[in-house]
């Protein structure tokens, strides 16, 4: 099986964290930055879940979450 590749889709959609859904896209940009990460990589081809998960950030970790709550429920048909 192939590994989760957490888009900006799932960025801009998780629910939650605010009155509205998804991640301010200026902060995320800085969280990128701040953690080594490419944004203009993650923007046009998504990140691989593990490069998150290895941030150990609780954000990034509730990101891929729901990217994996999305991906089954693709996978269920119900998207």
């Amino acid at each position: 099986m192939s590994e989760l590749i957490v888009t900006r889709q799932h960025l801009f959609t998780i629910p939650g964290f605010t009155t509205r859904n998804g991640f301010c896209r200026g902060q995320s940009r800085e969280w990128f930055r701040r953690h080594g990460l490419d944004w203009t990589d993650f923007v046009r081809n998504g990140i691989p879940a593990s490069k998150l998960e290895e941030t150990g950030d609780g954000l990034a970790l509730a990101l891929v979450k729901w990217a994996r709550e999305c991906a089954e429920q693709e996978a269920a048909g119900g998207r």
